[in-house]
């Protein structure tokens, strides 16, 4: 089968950006479609004033301007707001230093990887890592003396160190070299010492501390090293994890909404910093089975997608009617931070659904069983077209291990069913098709739950497809109705992929490799559906990715192999051969779905018993087969195992190569 989806050293996407995928790119078409492009001159200008309060003035009012706003974040982007950001951040008034920040911290959250990587480019880590000892040395005041220092001034260093943390986890995500840049600042200390005095301080920069660290420590070696090297920051990982809930409600219920946050995010931090050595007391304890797992099936559990998209609709009407308390004119003074009751219970849903997004996430590595393939060295891969054997191969056993129980196929029934729950779509799960979604946040983030329930369904069926007989195979019931619900949320789904509408095709992509698996635990029991094919047919023309292409031939392999289902079988055929190089022209589908065509149509045929061999013997596959010889091997002789995955992809079109000259030698025999 396919590769588990289990994804290593990519930085994930800012979690709160909303898409903007279908605005038009380049600054004629941002000046076109913000409707202020006129307040724009004056704001740049003011932020050069000799004045400080003009330079506070208009550092506030482009954070105000961005706000769900991403034609006017890309026109201020292209008269280099960040540039003048960041020279504030220099600034001899602390106060514009602080506006600043928190613009530039807007910026990145509203602005995803390419405003991260400008400021990286233009040097922003200079100024940040300036601010850390000035953090450090103040908060350790406030802890030590809390009455020497006046509240306001005790609430403006700790929003300030809100703003330089998650702008410093934003740019992790970025890139690479962003990320060995922020390496060398020494953040661990800094960033666990807030975990550790978490009951002193305020939950937001608790929780941008944790989020950072939970993105430092994702596959980071460096950062896990140091995580893993004191006992007494695993200590605050299992203590905030450990926290018990109290039901609660009114306004203490978005302090809970945000504890549990945190708790999530600490049971991220201890994934990826597994497993942990002596003497920590982790080291003894099953984290995944005993306390994640708990905690995750808790909140994936926990929201009802249905009723949270209608509240936001309600509220969002709600809106619509409330006196506008946030309206002064940008002319004279920024907007007040004021908000009314709908704004902040929308802040608290969309904040809900986020941490069960990353609940899903921090789930679907648990997941992930398979390992990972490598890409080899040049001294792997010398030699003739044969692969020695003897070779190296990445070695799979020891992440089996490491993943423990969560490996066994008894989680299933506890996982899969929530899951199923989370990727059928809902009111505002998408935008609709000729026109933005009524609120961005809730949308952005619904869809991608959907996509993240998928990418967690994926790594089970993939782990439980290429398991030795998985006790879950002998319940078909259950495998036919995981078919239907993933057809079922497809079917609302749709397939129109325009601009703006990339979230509906990454769920086709996942969903397929879902599917793959799926068809193949319950392999000769999944009942094909002649629509099913067409669809799936036509999905593999149309994409471009030859992993999706590799996914639809798989699952269309296993849906061929339902016994009774000869008409079915016989479509799935056509298309397949439709795939075949001649003797005279070669495939046109790409050289890793042309292998998975001939291993499908090896293991769709390799029992002659079956009632759909009638389709082989009627209409001339082994003849089709034998003309495909030559193009096949011209394809597998043609793959370059220097590339990346190439080593991988050779092996394997040797094997399947050679197995096509096997089949056909099989069939000749039978024949006679």
């Amino acid at each position: 089968m396919g590769k588990s989806q289990k994804k290593r050293s990519m930085r994930r996407h800012n979690p709160v950006r909303v898409p903007d995928s279908h605005l038009p790119k380049g600054l004629a078409a941002a000046s076109s479609s913000s409707t202020k492009s006129l307040e724009i001159p004056p704001i740049i200008q003011k932020m050069e004033s000799p004045d400080a309060s003009e330079r506070k003035w208009a550092c506030v009012a482009v954070s105000n301007l961005i706000h769900n706003d991403p034609s006017t974040r890309r026109l201020l982007q292209g008269k280099n707001v960040v540039g003048a950001l960041i020279t504030r951040l220099t600034d001899n008034e602390d106060e514009v230093v602080t506006e600043a920040m928190g613009t530039l911290r807007n910026l990145c959250i509203d602005g995803g990887f390419d405003i991260c990587a400008e400021m990286y480019n233009k040097n922003i880590l200079t100024p940040l890592k300036s601010f850390i000892p000035k953090i450090s040395s103040m908060l350790s005041q406030f802890l030590a003396t809390p009455s020497t220092a006046p509240e306001n001034s005790r609430k403006m260093v700790y929003e300030f160190a809100d703003n330089v943390i998650t702008t410093l986890w934003c740019l992790s995500e970025t890139s690479n070299k962003a990320l060995n840049a922020i390496n060398q600042i020494n953040l661990i200390p800094f960033l666990t010492s807030f975990l550790a005095s978490r009951e002193s301080l305020p939950l937001s920069p608790v929780i941008a501390a944790a989020q950072c660290l939970y993105v430092l420590t994702d596959g980071n070696p460096p950062a896990i090293n140091e995580v893993r090297a004191d006992a007494s920051y695993i200590s605050s990982l299992l203590s905030i994890v450990q926290l018990k809930e109290v039901a609660s409600n009114g306004k203490q219920r978005e302090q809970d909404d945000r504890r549990l946050t945190l708790r999530v995010l600490a049971t991220g931090v201890l994934r990826n910093v597994s497993p942990i050595p002596p003497p920590s007391v982790a080291s003894s304890m099953d984290l995944d089975k005993d306390i994640i797992l708990p905690l995750l099936q808790h909140v994936i559990t926990s929201v009802t997608l249905a009723d949270t998209s209608q509240s936001v609709l309600a509220l969002v009407s709600q809106q619509a009617n409330e006196s506008p308390i946030n309206e002064p004119p940008i002319k004279n003074l920024p907007k007040s931070d004021h908000k009314s009751d709908s704004e902040r219970e929308l802040e608290r849903l969309e904040n809900v659904l986020r941490t069960v997004q990353l609940a899903l996430e921090i789930m679907t590595g648990m997941c992930a069983m398979l390992p990972d393939s490598e890409p080899h060295g040049d001294d792997e891969v010398e030699g003739g077209d044969d692969l020695d054997e003897e070779t190296e191969k990445p070695n799979g056993d020891a992440e089996m291990e490491e993943v423990g129980s969560t490996t066994k196929p008894t989680f299933l029934p506890t996982l899969v069913p929530p899951l199923l729950t989370l990727i059928q779509p809902v009111a505002l799960s998408f935008p609709p098709l000729a026109s933005i979604s009524l609120h961005p946040p809730t949308t952005s983030v619904l869809s991608a739950i959907h996509i993240c329930a998928l990418e967690c369904l994926n790594n089970i069926f993939l782990a439980l497809a290429t398991s030795e007989k998985p006790a879950i195979a002998d319940d078909v019931e259950s495998g036919q109705r995981i078919w239907r619900e993933i057809w079922i949320a497809l079917g609302s789904v749709g397939v129109e992929f325009g601009l703006g509408q990339e979230r509906r095709k990454e769920m086709w992509e996942i969903a397929v490799g879902v599917m793959w698996g799926v068809s193949n635990v319950w392999k000769g029991h999944i009942v094909p559906d002649e629509e099913q094919i067409q669809v799936l047919i036509q999905f593999c023309d149309a994409s471009t990715d030859p992993q999706t292409k590799v996914q639809c031939i798989g699952t269309l392999e296993c849906m061929a192999q339902h016994p009774q289902s000869i008409e079915a079988n016989k479509r799935i055929l056509h298309y397949l051969l439709s795939l075949l190089p001649t003797s005279v022209s070669p495939s046109a589908i790409g050289t890793e779905p042309l292998i998975q065509v001939i291993s499908s149509l090896i293991d769709i045929y390799s029992d002659e018993a079956m009632p759909y061999d009638t389709n082989f013997v009627q209409n001339g596959v082994l003849e089709t087969l034998i003309a495909s010889v030559d193009g096949v091997k011209k394809v597998v002789k043609a793959i370059d195992r220097k590339k990346q995955g190439g080593y991988d992809l050779k092996r394997r079109g040797m094997e399947v190569r050679d197995n096509l000259l096997a089949f056909i030698e099989y069939r000749r025999e039978l024949g006679r």
